[in-house]
Order: C-alpha cells, then sequence, then structure tokens
C-alpha cells in the first residue's frame, strides 16, 4: 500500500480513505464494465468505494470486492465502502429494509458508510424516478429527522459503520445537528465540488462541525444527459490548471484531485477507463505549493455541473441557498 494513501478519522472513530473510486457509469455502458473497473480499482491500490442503489450497479461492485477478497488481494477490513439511500425510500420504515437490499446485492454483511442520497424525498416504490401520467416526477414529504433516526438504528444494528448525507446545504445539515435527541452526527457531506464549485463556505462549516467533506464530479462532469448542464466549460481545459500541471509534469485531472485532498477533502475519482484509474493513484505522489493551491481557489465560478434541475420545483430542492 502507498504509505501516502492517508485516511481521514470520521467523528464517529472510523477512518474514511483520502482518496475514493467512484462507481457511477452513465446506462449505456454495460453493467459488467463496473466489475471489471472495480477489481482493477483495488489491484491499482483504492481503498475506498463510492457506490448507491440508484446506479444499479451494485451487484457487480459486491462481486468485485468479493473476489479481490478471495483472491487475498484484500481483507474485508482494507475496504471501506459507501451506499447511499435513494429518494423513494425516505420513509423511516423503508430505510432498513433498502439497506438490507443493498447488503443482499452486495453480499456483504455491512457497508462502512450509509448515506442520503438527495435531502429529497420521492413517492415510495420500486421506480427510480416515479413519474405521473403528463412525465412529471412524483414527489413526497419526509422529515429528515425521522429518516436519520432510522439510519441511526441501521448503525446500531451493525448494518452500516458510519452514516452520513449527500447533496445537503448547511441549513438541511442543521436541521439534523440541531435534532432533539440526536445520538450520532452525520460523518460527511458528499456534494459536488470542484475548483469552478469549491465549496468553501460549505467546508468550512463542514469543518466546524467535524464532518468531512466528500467531493464528487472533482473533475468538472462527464457530459451525462438529464443529469448535467451542457452549456459550462471543460474543466479539465482550465488553462490555469493546465499550466499547473505542465509545471509538476502532471494531468490537470491530478491537479483537480490534489487540489481537494490538501484542502482537507475527501475526494472521488470516477472513471472507467483503466489507464487513468492507474494514474489516478498518483494523485498521493507530489504536492501542489501554496501558489498553486492559491490559483486554483481563484478559479471558483459557482458553476454546478449536476444542477439536478429535475428537481427544482422541489421544496427540499436543496441548490437554491448559497451554500
Amino acid at each position: 500500500m502507498n504509505p501516502k494513501y492517508q485516511r481521514v478519522k470520521l467523528n464517529d472513530g472510523h477512518f474514511i480513505p483520502i482518496l475514493g473510486f467512484g462507481t457511477y457509469a452513465p446506462e449505456e455502458v454495460p453493467k459488467s464494465e463496473a466489475l471489471e473497473v472495480t477489481q482493477l480499482a483495488i489491484e491499482v491500490g483504492f481503498r475506498h468505494i463510492d457506490c448507491a442503489h440508484l446506479y444499479q450497479n451494485e451487484g457487480q461492485v459486491g462481486q468485485a470486492i468479493r473476489s479481490k477478497i478471495a483472491d487475498g488481494t484484500v481483507k474485508r477490513e482494507d475496504i471501506f465502502y459507501t451506499s447511499k439511500l435513494w429518494s423513494t425510500f425516505l420513509q423511516p420504515e423503508l430505510v432498513r429494509p433498502a439497506l438490507e437490499k443493498s447488503l443482499k446485492n452486495l453480499q456483504l454483511d455491512y457497508v462502512d458508510l450509509y448515506i442520503i442520497h438527495f435531502p429529497l424525498a420521492l413517492k415510495p416504490g420500486e421506480e427510480l424516478f416515479p413519474k405521473d401520467e403528463n412525465g412529471k416526477v412524483i414527489y413526497d414529504s419526509v422529515d429528515f429527522c425521522r429518516t436519520w433516526e432510522a439510519l441511526e438504528t441501521c448503525k446500531d444494528a451493525g448494518l452500516t459503520k458510519s452514516i452520513g448525507v449527500s447533496n445537503f446545504n448547511h441549513k438541511q445539515l442543521e436541521k439534523i445537528l440541531n435534532k432533539p435527541g440526536l445520538k450520532y452526527k452525520p460523518v460527511c457531506n458528499q456534494v459536488e465540488c470542484h475548483p469552478y464549485l469549491n465549496q468553501n463556505k460549505l467546508l468550512e462549516f463542514c469543518k466546524s462541525h467535524d464532518i468531512v467533506l466528500v467531493a464528487y464530479g472533482a473533475l468538472g462532469s462527464q457530459r451525462l444527459k438529464n443529469w448535467v448542464n451542457p452549456n459550462y466549460p471543460i474543466l479539465l481545459e482550465d488553462p490555469v490548471l493546465c499550466a499547473i500541471a505542465k509545471k509538476h509534469k502532471q494531468t490537470p485531472a491530478l491537479v483537480a484531485l490534489r487540489y481537494q485532498i490538501q484542502r482537507g477533502v475527501v475526494v472521488l475519482a470516477k472513471s472507467y477507463n483503466r489507464k487513468r484509474i492507474k494514474e489516478n493513484m498518483q494523485v498521493l505522489d507530489f504536492e501542489l505549493t501554496p501558489e498553486d493551491m492559491k490559483a486554483i481557489d481563484g478559479l471558483n465560478s459557482n458553476i454546478r455541473y449536476y444542477d439536478l434541475v429535475l428537481f427544482a420545483h422541489h421544496p427540499d430542492y436543496p441548490f437554491h441557498e448559497e451554500y
């Protein structure tokens, strides 16, 4: 193992590796790919695997983890695995069955981290995006404090080691933090974060409450239909990033990942490209100067690629808030 592959201590005493492998792939990518790339990621040294019920590939990702345990590459306790509670399962009584379903798909006894995927509820049922006859997504309303209590129960039952949230703004986080009788604080908030959306205010807020920020979309974004605003500039073509990359003889992607690590953000590197999966581990092998960090900080322009406009009319839509 690379000795520079640090783990960050969570507020519940568990440790999360600073660099994670993201397993999401667009629908057109065959599910079998998830098995192969996750196996490769573990072989090249990734020990933090980020997945979700929404991705519909937990069976393959679980198989990859189990195969690498079986061949002696890793032990189960070496792997930090994250799953996410989807928006159709936010009613408290649906939380544990949803986690149990993920565990069954994975064929694992526990996950290391279980997080609420989005702070907005959709109509319960098997459909990921329930729609009415006009094709509009059907919303639901739920008190997240009750959902959170159900996650606490899952932690107490040993189904997950840690619990957290994703895509929450600071007010939504505060709601949980101020909940009477709170048993466990969220250990993390996983949000879109990159040099064009550096989440400085949210990062400071999270740090002040001992909550780790986990960055997805750290390389900007793949142009995913439905999810991503296609009119935005491509992060990895940014001249400032490219100049810093050239200076360090690294790629712009590695600079964008390294930026997060140096500000204490746990970063997910998502790639289904074999060469880049290997390359992404090199983020541990160089350092940016304070001047580099300052220059990258200066790129912040509040560009949100994953703006999820699909849900913009939901009363709990998180991105109307500044942070």
